[in-house]
């Protein structure tokens, strides 16, 4: 999996870019508000998420480690795919999304373009408590550590479908974070394990 890029911006528009890394060139799908971080011809570093289908693998970038894996907790709320999650997150930041999570804060949610009502509703009742923000930089259960990609190696070798192993992935590390337990102490071993007993529940 392909989780960071650092590479020369070649081609840049307000949803997508391709950055140049030792001669390849990747497209990278991003907000309206990354892009306009972006320069042609600046080196830059895209946290990357990887979404592969069965007629595509399409590369989703952010600037901020934080705000990729915001985009990835959203994927775990029913209906919510690629591209609607890339939306939430261009349209509000992780602060603001968390605050209107934690204060069921419909209106603002519904803000973002082809939600509604309904999801705004679905992301309040799956995600209340599994984003934290407060006014301080916000943080989120779904820690991005280096054994995921490990993780996501083992769950799709045992069978499960690449969604299948980010929703199971997410769990484990929303369950842990409210536990207070600290994911970079466990190793894949472990972390598979109580992956697969999230799976069951």
């Amino acid at each position: 999996m392909i989780s960071l890029l650092t590479g020369t911006i070649r081609t840049l528009a307000s949803d997508k870019a391709v950055i140049e890394v030792n001669g390849v060139g990747y497209l990278v799908l991003i907000t309206a508000r990354t892009s306009n971080k972006l320069t042609i011809g600046a080196v830059s570093t895209f946290f990357t998420s990887l979404v592969v289908r069965e007629d595509s693998m399409t590369l989703f970038g952010f600037l901020d480690a934080h705000e990729r894996d915001l985009y990835e907790v959203l994927q775990t709320v029913s209906g919510i795919g690629p591209k609607v999650a890339l939306g939430i997150t261009g349209a509000l930041t992780g602060a603001d999304l968390a605050n209107a999570i934690a204060n069921e804060d419909l209106a603002t949610i519904e803000r973002v373009p082809g939600i509604g009502k309904k999801g705004a509703q679905r992301l309040v009742l799956e995600l209340k408590g599994k984003l934290i923000g407060d006014g301080a930089p916000t943080s989120f259960v779904q820690a991005h550590s280096p054994v995921r990609d490990q993780l996501m190696s083992a769950l799709t070798g045992l069978g499960f479908t690449s969604k299948e192993s980010d929703t199971a992935i997410s769990a484990t590390y929303a369950h842990l974070a409210q536990l207070g337990t600290d994911t970079s102490q466990l190793d894949v071993t472990e972390l598979l394990k109580l992956t697969l007993q999230s799976g069951k529940r």
